[in-house]
């Protein structure tokens, strides 16, 4: 029943062209000591196995007549050999799977194949991704996470919770010094638990919320499969679209997850693009909901992030030697998700992000204080206003850069309090959520690209991604003045 796969007329008449001569090639190249077909062999020759192909490169004749055999008939399909050659096996094994079982829900069974074509095929699946995107990230993250909890959350902190921080700390605590690491502008609670509890943790938990609901449909391996020829122009395959999509949730945690991809070259090139262009949960949820009541600002940051991406992923991958790896993975099928599944990772996943990000935003308080109180504080915002004026922003902008060290979303944090304020315009916004988006890692993440990619490796990524932020934010600003654009 099940036969002989039959593959389209160019890659037939490749194989009996191949098998025609296989023998005398067989026993010239030691290809007898493969325990396949000669069908088996002809094909992983078309696809170019670097095994074989290994061999055979001591023979430039034989090299070149298989050039132009693989030419001849990539020529006559309308893909690849590779895909045209996995797209025939896959109907197969279809045909088989019709053959052999009995659906008792056809209906259902028939609907969840149509949505699985539609969203990893590129023409349907794009459209549907803008449109999670929309309802998922701008709506609900950027909208109501960033913009409503957020503002009822800080509210509550700026009218109840700081104000009796700061007047009991000026009663209780003689000491100005201690009442600053306590309270007032860069206190341990009014900043740092403020910052963690008000600002970050709405953003988290509607983004995490977000994710445990695709993940638990099903939807994200098929984004994978969708992106692998897109991913491949990086330098990757569809399997980093894990990682890449969890850095949106973590970056900490999506470098530990660049230990699945195959190759040394692919982790590389993950965590450097992580690094570099993927902004965190809190991070990019506190830049959307200060973009959201700017739909071109928003569009324009997320093109410019997106360019800054595929670009120096890009040429990344011209630089560095070797290719991506094969992308295999099984595909679990769609379903409604399920409430208990998608509260539990939620809830799993809320709890060790606020446990990791607390202690590091209390750090930090810690540090600013010391930093004032030493006066190395003032003396670096100092060094970093002239790069704060040559972006166009005025001086107060100064201490989000040097926040953003400590944790980028800790800078964003600062942004939004800049924002509220009314102290920057909408162009200022712009170049400060790309250079932060830019930024360095935060310590977290530093500490872990360290452990997972050595230290050497990390210091020229991070002495590549400190000029370059601010480069690309000056030329942003000299741009945006230039064609006298205003958002």
């Amino acid at each position: 029943m099940i036969g002989q796969v039959s593959y389209p007329e160019p890659i037939e008449a490749a194989i009996a062209q191949l098998e025609s001569w296989w023998q005398s090639l067989g026993e010239r190249y030691l290809f007898s000591n493969y325990s396949l077909s000669p069908r088996s062999l002809a094909l992983l020759l078309l696809q170019k196995d670097p095994g074989l192909w290994q061999i055979l490169e001591q023979d430039q004749e034989q090299c070149r007549h298989l050039e132009v055999l693989i030419t001849v008939t990539q020529n006559q399909l309308q893909q690849s050999i590779g895909l045209a050659i996995a797209h025939t096996r896959q109907s197969q094994a279809q045909a088989i799977e019709r053959a052999v079982l009995h659906e008792t829900k056809q209906v259902r069974s028939s609907f969840a194949e149509k949505l699985h074509r539609l969203t990893v095929n590129p023409i349907t699946g794009f459209p549907i991704l803008v449109v999670i995107l929309y309802y998922g990230v701008y709506k609900f993250v950027g909208e109501f996470g960033a913009g409503e909890l957020v503002d009822r959350i800080e509210t509550v902190f700026e009218e109840q919770i700081n104000p009796v921080v700061n007047h009991i700390t000026a009663q209780v605590v003689p000491w100005q010094p201690i009442q600053d690491l306590i309270g007032n502008d860069y206190g341990i609670i009014t900043l740092g638990i403020r910052y963690a509890t008000a600002i970050v943790l709405p953003v988290v938990a509607t983004y995490f919320l977000m994710f445990s609901l695709l993940e638990d449909s099903g939807y994200l391996p098929r984004l994978s499969l969708m992106l692998d020829r897109l991913f491949k122009s990086v330098g990757l395959s569809g399997r980093a679209v894990i990682p890449i999509v969890l850095g949106f949730g973590c970056d900490t945690m999506a470098t530990i997850v660049t230990r699945t991809l195959e190759t040394k070259r692919e982790r590389l090139i993950a965590t450097f693009l992580l690094s570099l262009a993927i902004p965190c949960a809190a991070q990019w949820g506190v830049i959307l909901g200060l973009l959201a009541q700017k739909p071109a600002a928003l569009m324009f940051w997320g093109g410019f992030i997106s360019a800054i991406f595929l670009v120096v992923g890009y040429l990344t991958a011209r630089f560095l030697p070797g290719s991506s790896g094969k992308f295999y993975m099984e595909l679990p099928p769609l379903r409604l998700p399920n409430l208990r599944n998608v509260v539990v990772k939620t809830w799993v996943r809320m709890k060790w992000y606020f446990l990791e990000i607390l202690p590091l935003f209390i750090w930090a308080s810690v540090l600013i204080w010391v930093g004032r109180l030493t006066g190395l504080f003032d003396l670096i915002i100092r060094a970093i206003e002239p790069l704060t004026f040559a972006l166009g922003m005025p001086k107060q902008a100064a201490p989000i850069f040097l926040y953003g060290f400590f944790r980028r979303d800790y800078g964003a944090a600062g942004l939004f309090d800049l924002q509220q304020q009314g102290s920057l315009t909408g162009n200022q916004l712009v170049v400060a959520a790309i250079v932060l988006t830019l930024f360095l890692p935060c310590i977290a993440q530093l500490q872990m690209l360290i452990k997972e990619r050595g230290a050497k490796t990390t210091w020229l990524i991070v002495l590549f991604i400190f000029p370059f932020a601010f480069l690309m934010g000056y030329l942003v600003n000299l741009g945006l003045t230039f064609f006298g654009v205003n958002f």
